[in-house]
């Protein structure tokens, strides 16, 4: 009942006027007011030096193992975050344009609330998401309005759900300026533009025959033989092509006439099924057909793309985008408004340097000040900033009075500019700059750090992986031993214990982290330490214990085993590989070794 309560607008409202924390205004759009709030947001956008970003999701893992660990290797990492961007949801999208002068922070702040709805009856963008509780009741304490999000929040389509959903709606569309004539045509070639001049010519003067005095029987006749159709009040004819190799040959037969503008016709499924040629009076006439359909191409544009369109202002606008925790809101970003995400860490940077070409993490910033582990969150970072150095910021927030009605969301974002420009005010890292110039080039110590993606845990690096959060100390991933079957030595403590008791081992020699409560993983300081205990556990049984290296723990990451319990992962894991080596050696005994003296000759039969 309470958390049902928390989820109805009233509640959300009474909750969030007795919210007690800073005054701080941001703009709440939602797809009432997304239209007018474009513009704006656009002008803001390119009128300042950074844009910040901070994402409200409804889940980041479903199970305490999916989270990035320490032990994790960057590409390991990324797989976990890849499973997370593809199962739950954008709910919140808070955009911060901003820039600094002196000692003041000028901040744009707006919040936009976003939903999948499917808008075009596509099955696009998505036909369901998952939620976790535990994020869901955050939000309802902080008095979000889920009922608001669900029926007013902003739709979108990815970039490729776009494409996708061109061939599947079928449409009407002006021809590319950018479809080039070929340079050689073959005998068929022109043949079919001969054939098709030949026919507009006849339809042209069929149409302006009939504006002449004659029997109407008769010009009805004469349309007719001649194919001719109406596009709004304008004659037209529809051109259908066998295949999208005669689409650039009708446009080029086209060009011989003036007063003709050709448009793409696709079909649902098939892309482009004809060419439409649309008869106009006069030139003026023409440039104002171009200009209807060029308006109701970007209105059709605009319903399609949705929450995306702010997406696309920010990444033409060139800005470097802070954020928090880059790795997971920059794969859910190009997950929802981009592209699938692809299969492996390098690649999905490459296509994410498409579309910001800078991207700043104050996570990397924060490593110069103190330890990352104290940490965890933007509101802890900025608490510890303000105890241990004197570095004030006044904060100018457009449209301040303008709201009198103050709430938490969004506010995230604000305190991610905050915590970015403290931290380089503390390292003396320049954000202004003489004339009111735009950015060019980044300062050389946000240079080093752009583009490089972290999240809440740090990642390994490619020499070694930690074994506990805020340990700088590296082993190699050969040094890991993951355990599971534990029944009931269910904590580190436990564990560590029977090996030292039931398998000869020093307690200095090795130690033992609980990564949920089916499986741990164990690091050996010494290879030698570890390759015996491998093979007394594997020779004895173990007593019920099983064990596996660091490769089967990436082969569950690459496998997508997203079980509950990494027990259960790993032994599916093994089970696959071991009936995968059965598989394998089956063929190899079927293989058949050809040997030409044995080969048959029919010629001699």
């Amino acid at each position: 009942m309470f958390f049902k309560r928390f989820l109805c607008s009233h509640t959300a409202a009474r909750h969030r006027h007795h919210h007690h924390g800073k005054r701080w205004s941001v703009k709440q759009v939602t797809n009432s007011n997304f239209s007018e709030a474009l513009p704006e947001i656009k002008a803001c956008i390119f009128n300042s030096d950074f844009v910040a970003v901070s994402l409200q999701k409804t889940g980041g893992h479903s199970a305490t193992w999916q989270r990035i660990l320490p032990i994790d290797t960057a590409e390991t990492a990324y797989l976990k975050v890849k499973d997370a961007a593809t199962r739950f949801q954008i709910l919140q999208f808070s955009v911060c344009p901003f820039s600094v002068k002196g000692s003041k922070l000028i901040a744009h702040p707006f919040n936009f609330h976003v939903f999948p709805r499917d808008e075009l009856k596509v099955g696009m963008p998505s036909y369901s998401f998952s939620c976790q509780s535990s994020y869901l009741t955050s939000m309802a304490r902080e008095g979000f309005d889920f009922n608001a999000c669900i029926y007013n929040g902003i739709s979108y389509l990815s970039k490729a759900q776009e494409s996708a959903a061109k061939i599947q709606t079928g449409n009407l569309s002006t021809v590319s300026g950018s479809v080039e004539p070929s340079a050689v045509y073959s005998v068929a070639d022109t043949i079919f533009m001969e054939r098709i001049e030949s026919r507009v010519k006849n339809w042209i003067r069929a149409c302006k025959d009939s504006n002449k005095t004659e029997d109407a029987l008769i010009s009805s006749l004469r349309k007719l033989v001649a194919g001719s159709e109406v596009f709004g009040s304008r004659p037209s004819l529809t051109i259908d092509v066998c295949s999208e190799r005669q689409v650039p040959l009708v446009i080029e037969a086209l060009k011989e006439f003036v007063d003709v503008v050709p448009l793409h016709v696709t079909a649902k499924g098939v892309g482009v099924q004809a060419v439409r040629a649309v008869l106009t009076s006069s030139k003026e006439d023409k440039t104002l057909l171009e200009k209807e359909i060029q308006d109701t191409e970007h209105q059709q544009r605009k319903l399609v793309r949705g929450f995306r369109e702010v997406i696309d202002l920010i990444s033409t606008s060139q800005r470097p985008v802070v954020v928090h925790n880059s790795l997971y809101d920059l794969a859910f970003i190009h997950s929802k408004f981009q592209a699938p995400l692809p299969s492996t860490m390098d690649e999905f940077k490459n296509s994410l340097l498409s579309l910001f070409p800078h991207t700043l993490d104050v996570n990397h910033l924060m490593k110069e000040i103190g330890p990352f582990d104290k940490m965890n969150n933007v509101q802890a970072a900025l608490s510890y900033l303000e105890r241990r150095f004197s570095a004030p910021i006044d904060m100018d927030i457009s449209n301040q009075e303008e709201t009198e009605n103050t709430n938490t969301h969004g506010h995230n974002v604000l305190r991610v500019c905050q915590l970015f420009v403290k931290l380089c005010s503390i390292l003396k890292i320049p954000l202004e700059f003489p004339g009111g110039e735009r950015i060019t080039q980044l300062a050389p110590s946000l240079q080093r750090t752009s583009n490089t993606f972290s999240s809440k845990v740090h990642t390994a690096d490619v020499d070694g992986v930690g074994i506990r959060s805020g340990n700088s100390e590296k082993v190699s991933t050969d040094n890991l031993v993951f355990l599971w079957g534990l029944k009931n030595r269910k904590s580190s403590r436990n564990l560590k214990n029977l090996i030292c008791d039931s398998y000869n081992v020093l307690s200095e020699e090795f130690d033992v982290r609980m990564l949920d409560r089916t499986c741990a993983v164990v690091v050996f300081w010494n290879a030698g330490v570890l390759d015996r205990f491998l093979g007394m556990v594997e020779g004895s049984g173990g007593e019920g214990l099983r064990c596996a290296r660091y490769n089967t723990y990436r082969r569950v990451c690459e496998s997508g085993l997203w079980k509950a319990d990494l027990a259960e992962c790993f032994d599916e894991a093994l089970d696959e590989s071991e009936t995968l080596s059965r598989t394998e050696a089956k063929l190899e005994e079927s293989v058949i070794y050809w040997n030409d003296d044995e080969m048959i000759n029919l010629d001699d039969l």
